[in-house]
């Protein structure tokens, strides 16, 4: 077997130049593979189940004081893990540089793959990888969305950047016209952002659609920060929170307002990774738990801007890592893990369609089932009454949270999980071999 190695710059030259129809690819690969994480019984010790995600595990260095994250996970395609190491929440930051404090480490490190039975097929550089995935699994929520003019992204390094261009190749054409980008100063990282979309070839800018697209810098420093951080928040469609912030980015009440409650948005929160983190409102998601904390479902409020939906990657993994989450006491059942919904649509219409099947059949058919159906006792009728009561409430739940995803408050937490690198680890590979890019080494 072949053991494929990709540097980071190969990565990055891959995943630069998709078309909208290989990124459709990449996510439905994904897609299946947090459908299967979040319908499996993963972690209760069947045997016979595909995916299996252990908890990710770390070490911290005295000497860096960078944080390294060890995250295995297996699957059907194989088996992975990456190995990455970053500054602690305490030493990053944009600011000028304090005596005695260790330098800024950004995400870096590698991804191991390996086949269902063993043998090594992938060593892939982590950093573009890493922001991709993450972006690719977020694209999966704002694929949903109803409209999405206006981008406000707090942070501008590889994860706000990779949010933004996976949103613009595939919604640019749907009438994307602003990204704003928040952050402390204008650093280095904040021009080259801007640079990298400016400079974007005309070309691909009119192929995707986003050829009028304005691109912004707002940092604290501003005179008027205050005033247009609030009217930036009130427009935008999609939120995206793409820094290690220990604090929250932006006061909660702008969008709980009378004002800010004008129109649903998707806030996509992926910064913080620790319980001592922080990075969205608690306001926020108090107000898109409101259902939940009343004893109702979430997905039956007559007005989704009143209410929302909090989605999460990994149940498990948000509960012990999301900062926000932890400190409000936010309870399971209040939550709905990305893989929950991503497969919303597909179930859907193969319900309508197991419907129509069931209309349709012969009229022999038909009289035979009546007759059947007029010698049933009164609990066969009342189990099949309840089946399909019970199928009908499903799809109702299923119809609101479809629209709210479209339309409502969606907040999303994300702390990452190895599958994700796993699933789009192995795609690379594939991708890279039909290329012919990266290194092959034979006998494996």
């Amino acid at each position: 077997m072949t053991l494929t190695v990709l540097t980071d710059d190969q990565i990055k030259g891959l995943l630069e130049n998709l078309t909208s129809e290989e990124l459709l690819e990449f996510m439905e690969s994904l897609r299946c593979a947090l459908h299967d994480y979040s319908t499996s019984t993963q972690g209760s010790g069947v045997e016979n189940t595909s995916i299996h995600q252990p908890e990710r595990t770390s070490i911290s260095s005295a000497a860096t004081g960078a944080t390294t994250l060890f995250m295995p996970s297996s699957s059907s395609v194989g088996t992975g893990i990456k190995v990455v190491t970053l500054s602690s929440p305490q030493t990053v930051s944009e600011v000028p540089q304090k005596e005695n404090r260790p330098p800024n480490i950004k995400p870096t490190g590698a991804i191991t793959l390996f086949s269902p039975h063993g043998t090594p097929v992938g060593f892939l550089h982590a950093s573009t990888l890493t922001a991709f995935r993450t972006a690719l699994a977020s694209l999966c929520l704002v694929s949903k969305r109803d409209k999405v003019h206006t981008l406000m992204v707090f942070g501008c390094g590889e994860q706000a950047y990779w949010h933004v261009r996976l949103t613009l190749l595939l919604r640019g054409s749907q009438g994307i016209k602003r990204v704003y980008f928040v952050n402390p100063t204008f650093s280095e990282s904040a021009r080259e952002i801007l640079r990298r979309f400016i400079r974007t070839p005309e070309e691909i800018k009119h192929q995707e659609g986003w050829q009028g697209c304005e691109f912004g810098v707002l940092t604290a420093n501003h005179t008027e920060y205050e005033r247009l951080l609030t009217e930036q928040l009130l427009e935008a469609d999609v939120i995206f929170c793409c820094t290690p912030s220990t604090k929250v980015l932006f006061p909660g009440n702008i969008l709980t307002t009378h004002d800010g409650r004008r129109k649903g948005r998707l806030i996509v929160a992926i910064g913080s990774y620790t319980p001592e983190m922080r990075e969205i409102p608690e306001e926020l998601i108090k107000q898109a738990l409101r259902g939940a904390e009343h004893g109702h479902t979430m997905h039956f409020h007559r007005h989704a801007v009143e209410g929302g939906v909090v989605v999460v990657d990994t149940l498990d993994g948000a509960l012990k890592e999301a900062g926000e989450l932890i400190a409000l006491g936010v309870r399971p059942e209040s939550l709905v893990e990305l893989g929950e919904l991503v497969m919303l649509h597909k179930m859907r219409l193969k319900d309508d369609e197991d419907e129509e099947n069931n209309k349709s059949g012969n009229s022999e058919h038909n009289s035979e089932t009546e007759s059947a159906a007029s010698d049933a006792n009164k609990e066969t009728k009342g189990g099949m009454y309840k089946y399909s009561h019970a199928h009908k409430q499903k799809k109702k739940k299923d119809t609101h949270l479809a629209r709210w995803l479209q339309k409502g408050n969606v907040i999303y937490k994300s702390v990452g999980l190895g599958l994700m690198d796993l699933t789009v680890g192995m795609q690379v590979v594939k991708y890279a071999k039909n290329k012919g890019v990266g290194s092959y080494v034979e006998g494996f």
